[in-house]
């Protein structure tokens, strides 16, 4: 997969990003999405403690939590970037929370989505070069060095 490093922040030029609330999307070819936490939230929550994502079935709006994420020095919602209903939670986060921090893009995906309104959603989204450019505006103004635990994934 094509991606970009921007201050050892890693950026996949072939999702979707919701840039303010740090969330990314994949499209599957059954037409659910896959969502997770970017590699710039890993960072600045810094290891994870806890992880729980709402139940299959649950209804979402964009923007309202799919997940619950405690770390050190930080509690808070992972964002939907989509409306739909949840089908699929990463069962791994709950025995294994920091996977969100070792695998931010693949094995510590939070969850799967059957989307209501996908084209209209990823829309509001930056993919492509356009993240890569958002992101960076971000991670320069904000300050954002990411940083990575011990056993994460080289890319």
């Amino acid at each position: 997969m094509a991606h970009e490093k921007i201050n050892e922040c890693i950026i996949f030029t072939n999702l979707y990003y919701a840039v303010e609330d740090n969330t990314w999307v994949r499209v599957n070819d059954d037409g659910t999405v896959t969502i997770g936490m970017t590699d710039v939230a890993q960072s600045l929550a810094g290891p994870i403690l806890h992880a729980r994502a709402k139940s299959p079935g649950t209804q979402r709006k964009k923007g309202r939590p799919i997940a619950t994420v405690e770390s050190g020095k930080w509690v808070g919602p992972v964002k939907s970037p989509v409306t739909g209903e949840i089908v699929e939670v990463n069962e791994t986060l709950a025995k294994d929370a920091q996977m969100l921090n070792r695998s931010p893009y693949n094995e510590g995906w939070v969850i799967k989505m059957k989307p209501a309104n996908l084209d209209e959603d990823l829309a509001g989204m930056v993919t492509g070069d356009a993240a890569v450019e958002a992101y960076r505006a971000k991670i320069e103004k904000d300050g954002v060095t990411c940083t990575h635990i011990e056993g994460s994934e080289e890319y």
